[in-house]
């Protein structure tokens, strides 16, 4: 796992030097403290092209042929030149197939097979991959660079077009590090920001900056960015009956091997253990191909409602695996200023606070740490999906009956308190006079249409024109245009939630400690079979994971396999109510905040205000506005010191 930066230009006032370049490379130095690399290369005028140059650089984590697979890496004539960051698991087959077609190789390294794997197949080398990645090929002949990113979006890339050059890199931070590079503020990335807690694919929280899609290429050509998908699966593909009767006997096989593959591994390996259905299963697994304990990591918090540590010791106990387990009591205050260091950009899932100590306790005993993520997406695991299907039998119902919600009468109901039952009931009820897509995003948004015009100052309202944050939502729904509409969420979830929130929090936080993560589900084959199955082979009443359970049963404990779902978080609402309560209202309510406009105050102090008596729980609100606020004055002011000063505010 690694960190990868560069560029390429043909108008030479916008070259990047070594110097700069070792620059963008020494930000990245978390994600790869192992080795440093760095290339310029200048190619003059042709008679058919104009002048072009190119500047790779690379920070390694060691995983794979530790002594060998230094980069940038090159062919044998130095005409391809390649920084890449991730892991091919098929890479030892890929090499005895090119070493069959008279490829030579130095090292031992999957990087190398890229190299040769192009120049054997060109622009179609990606679709043989199994693997994560982020990459970025130079190829010297045909003055061109390739920037591709693998299919679920497990690795970052990012990248600048401007006219004459195109830059790169893993995470934002690279880019600042060019002199010239705006950081311009995009309203647009703000509002979605403030729906999903994350800033969805093809926008950053920057005006000028781009992440390139999960499995998508780039190509840089002539003084032109193409971007195509090269992954591109039929969605609106399902199973027939006949073929779901054979579907658990492939799942078992596919996901079995998935595992198999993904414990290649030149440095220690282990595994994080929550005691949920999918990574007992990953572990399970893992330990049925290991002829040693593996080693296995869960943490846990005070609050017993938070605390997963009971079932990821039956877990362990039941596939005698070494396990450590870690108990921490969060510092909100120190958490709160490393995560706005390397996440740089609005980020609001706060499952990042455990996944960031998970990480970071994990990393002490081993390198590489495989991961139960995907599981929920794919075999529809989360509880909304059930409400969904409410939902869905609701629509069928009589356009007489589905008129009895636009009754004001819903709005009688009580709702001191947003998770009692009635509060639920109403705003469920409210709801169905949506579209199934916007009714799903009404239900997942932090702040919903109705809370964000309440919150945003005319002046944001302006900018943000006729932006619809939906739109983003919408398109992944309409990628399975021909399912059922809970099949549609499960995998709209796959193309937006899973790679823009979850693998990001994932990467972030483990690379943030030099660790590498492995996600089995995310598998290509994986998940191509379980986006074939109807949701009846996935969902029954409010139990979803069937075949899952059915494939795995001899792995889960019945203790687990009884458990009810839980999240991975933190107490946000007792911390806004204890430790960060008068930080937050400091930060929140301070003139520095108040004047940059985005706001109304008056819809910020009710918010808290409410928190704090208890009417509402708006800690996701709070925490996504208290991350956007620190953000900006680590990374717009450039003033890392009021982080920490503002959140250690005393009255």
């Amino acid at each position: 796992m690694c960190g990868i930066a560069g560029a390429v230009w043909t108008d030479s006032r916008l070259a990047l030097d070594a110097p700069t370049l070792q620059r963008m490379a020494d930000v990245l130095r978390h994600r790869g403290p192992d080795d440093e690399g760095c290339l310029v290369r200048v190619l003059p005028p042709s008679e058919t092209s104009p002048g072009i140059a190119a500047g790779l650089a690379h920070r390694r984590l060691s995983i794979i042929d530790l002594s060998g697979g230094h980069q940038p890496m090159s062919n044998e004539n130095d005409s391809v030149h390649i920084v890449f960051n991730g892991e091919i698991y098929n890479f030892r087959a890929l090499r005895e197939r090119l070493q069959g077609q008279g490829h030579r190789f130095r090292t031992q390294s999957d990087t190398e097979v890229l190299i040769h794997l192009y120049e054997e197949e060109g622009d179609d080398f990606l679709a043989s991959l199994n693997g994560m990645f982020a990459l970025a090929l130079w190829d010297e002949q045909r003055r061109r660079l390739i920037l591709a990113r693998d299919r679920l979006g497990e690795k970052p890339l990012v990248y600048r077009l401007e006219r004459g050059r195109l830059t790169f890199a893993s995470e934002l931070k690279a880019l600042l590090a060019v002199p010239g590079v705006r950081d311009e503020v995009d309203p647009a990335s703000v509002d979605a920001y403030l729906v999903y807690q994350y800033v969805p694919h093809p926008r950053t929280i920057y005006r000028d900056i781009r992440k390139l899609p999960p499995a998508h290429m780039a190509v840089y050509e002539n003084g032109e960015l193409r971007i195509r998908p090269y992954w591109n699966p039929d969605f609106n593909h399902e199973l027939s009956e006949r073929e779901v009767s054979d579907a658990c006997d492939r799942l078992r096989a596919l996901l079995s091997d998935s595992v198999r593959i993904r414990l290649e591994s030149d440095v220690p390996l282990g595994a994080f253990l929550s005691g949920g259905i999918d990574s007992t299963i990953i572990v399970g697994l893992m330990q049925r191909f290991s002829s040693s304990p593996v080693k296995t990591f869960s943490i846990g918090f005070p609050i017993a409602e938070y605390d997963e540590t009971g079932y990821a010791k039956t877990a362990a106990q039941a596939f005698g695996t070494e396990h450590h387990e870690f108990r921490v009591e969060p510092d909100a205050v120190q958490i709160l200023d490393r995560l706005v260091w390397h996440y740089d950009e609005p980020f609001a899932d706060s499952s990042a606070v455990p996944t960031w100590y998970v990480s970071r306790e994990t990393r002490s005993h081993v390198t590489v740490a495989l991961t139960g993520d995907g599981g929920d997406e794919l075999f529809a695991g989360y509880p909304r999906y059930w409400a969904m299907s409410v939902g869905q039998r609701f629509d069928a119902l009589p356009a007489a009956i589905r008129g009895l919600t636009a009754s004001p009468w819903w709005r009688t109901l009580p709702q001191r308190r947003q998770k009692s039952f009635w509060s639920r009931v109403r705003r469920f009820a409210e709801s169905l006079q949506l579209s199934p897509q916007r009714r799903y995003l009404d239900w997942i948004a932090i702040f919903n249409s109705a809370r964000r015009a309440e919150l945003y100052s005319p002046r944001f309202h302006e900018a943000l024109g006729d932006y619809d944050p939906a739109q983003f939502l919408e398109e992944s729904y309409a990628r399975a245009s021909g399912r059922d509409i809970v099949t549609a969420t499960t995998l709209a979830d796959l193309t937006t939630y899973l790679p823009c929130d979850l693998m990001v929090k994932v990467d972030i936080a483990s690379m943030a400690h030099s660790l590498e993560t492995r996600p089995p589900f995310l598998d290509h084959r994986v998940v191509e079979l379980a986006a074939s199955l109807p949701i009846g082979a996935k969902l029954r009443g409010r139990r979803g994971k069937r075949i899952l359970l059915q494939a795995f049963s001899d792995l889960i404990p019945p203790s687990i396999l009884r458990r009810g779902k839980m999240g991975f978080g933190v107490p946000l609402d007792h911390w806004f109510r204890g430790p960060l309560s008068l930080p937050a209202s400091n930060v929140l309510l301070d003139e520095r905040t108040l004047n940059r406009g985005w706001f109304r105050p008056d819809a910020v102090r009710r918010l808290l205000q409410e928190h704090q008596s208890g009417t509402w729980n708006h800690s996701h609100r709070i925490w996504a506005l208290l991350f956007f606020e620190l953000w900006q004055r680590r990374w717009i002011d450039r003033d890392p010191d009021s982080v920490l000063s503002a959140l250690k505010t005393k009255s």
